[in-house]
């Protein structure tokens, strides 16, 4: 009779996390987890709810836009244990830092493309949209663009 390892396989993690197989092996390699993927005797790789937890975390810096290298350094920083937090919060607070950065261009970008919708809603409805951005391959010549001065 075999014995049944409590933990999730590298299936059920993947399934959980939405990372491929392919990249609970390539953070493995990486040192991205904070503890070691245990192994039953088989070999077969068994996650804990932890690990789980981890790569939640993980998959948020990512999509944040955190490289793998500063993952993997606070990533390190929590295996030392106590007495680095100082260097932690640095690591998270610059991380912090660029992430509203980022929000805050994403917002002016959104409101450049909302406005932008306004526009193109409102010439639609007034049936004037054929005025909009025309370019300037399609607009008639005049005898000034033809003469090279600007138009």
């Amino acid at each position: 009779m075999s014995q049944v390892t409590a933990g999730l396989s590298i299936g059920q993690v993947a399934e959980r996390t939405g990372l491929s197989v392919h990249a609970l092996r390539f953070y493995e390699r990486e040192g991205i987890l904070a503890d070691p993927v245990r192994r039953e005797s088989n070999g077969r790789r068994v996650y804990s709810e932890d690990d789980v937890e981890w790569l939640d975390m993980c998959i948020k810096f990512r999509s944040s836009g955190m490289p793998l290298d500063t993952i993997r350094r606070y990533t390190d920083l929590v295996r030392q244990g106590p007495g680095n937090e100082q260097d932690r919060l640095a690591l998270l607070r610059s991380h912090q830092e660029s992430v509203t950065a980022q929000i805050q261009e994403l917002t002016e970008c959104l409101n450049v493309i909302s406005h932008k919708v306004e526009v193109y809603q409102e010439h639609l409805a007034r049936g004037t949209a054929e005025c909009l951005w025309v370019a300037p391959s399609t607009l008639p010549q005049t005898p000034a663009d033809e003469a090279g001065q600007a138009v």
